[in-house]
């Protein structure tokens, strides 16, 4: 349960310092550049390494492509439909 009493998922997945092979290599280009963790949606992939590198291009297609939309109004589509959902991501 998280911190309001709520029922939370939980998936199994592969901690960082665990990862070898391809997931190793997968959360290698995952990883924020500034402070070098996975995001823990991207670890929800980690028994599947190619769905973690299929979500990264989606979300960097999403958010960085070309598009008519501004980087900052993408954002705010994120923002609006995480509060519309009660995503706590």
């Amino acid at each position: 349960m998280n911190s309001s009493g709520k029922r939370i998922a939980w998936i199994a997945n592969v901690d960082e310092a665990a990862a070898s092979g391809d997931l190793q290599r997968a959360y290698r280009r995952a990883a924020d550049p500034k402070g070098g963790q996975v995001d823990h949606i991207m670890k929800i992939h980690s028994l599947n390494p190619a769905s973690l590198l299929d979500h990264l291009r989606m979300y960097q297609t999403l958010m960085y492509g070309e598009s008519p939309l501004t980087r900052a109004q993408r954002e705010m589509i994120g923002v609006v439909v995480s509060a519309i959902n009660r995503c706590e991501y």
